[in-house]
């Protein structure tokens, strides 16, 4: 090897350097052992590394869904969702695993019956035809809020969506 030849994956040249200010998210699925994933989320990069590993970007202010599933021998060892906004440059973020730089979590729930509620209300969401994405930030608190505290959270709804919708517009 000269050192100057281009790196190649998957038979192409390694993609472009994500945007600046993209919060990278690190994927990994190893069957039964390792999986992550992103239930939801709207990519602006995506980078193949090999076969079980990507990376994937988001832009600032993009929300996305991040799963971490995990088992060895004796069963499952972690089961968790993130539901984490991308921040933007000179923001407080929070740091989490597999996220870089950070950023700022609405929901975290970990253990698998709590976890598949929360999988259960993104699909009710999308049922109503909407992409979780959009909806409101503060419903995903409240999820978190009753789920910690072994309350079942409330149904989201079109009247609680169109509401986030004007104060969203009203909004500097």
């Amino acid at each position: 090897m000269t050192g100057n030849a281009t790196p190649r994956l998957r038979g192409g040249p390694t993609p472009a350097n994500p945007a600046p200010f993209t919060t990278l998210v690190e994927l990994t699925w190893v069957e039964k052992k390792i999986e992550h994933w992103i239930r939801f989320g709207r990519q602006s990069y995506d980078q193949i590394l090999d076969r079980r590993r990507r990376v994937v970007g988001f832009a600032p202010n993009s929300l996305f869904a991040f799963v971490r599933w995990a088992s060895n021998d004796y069963g499952t060892i972690i089961s968790r969702i993130d539901i984490v906004r991308a921040i933007g440059p000179g923001e407080p973020f929070q740091t989490l695993p597999f996220v870089r730089p950070g950023g700022e979590i609405h929901l975290n729930i970990d253990g698998w019956p709590k976890v598949e509620r929360v999988l259960q209300l993104i699909d009710a969401i999308e049922a109503m035809g909407l992409d979780p994405v959009d909806a409101a930030p503060d419903y995903w608190r409240h999820v978190h809020n009753r789920l910690t505290a072994n309350q079942e959270p409330h149904a989201y709804t079109a009247e609680q969506h169109r509401a986030w919708l004007l104060r969203r517009r009203a909004e500097p």
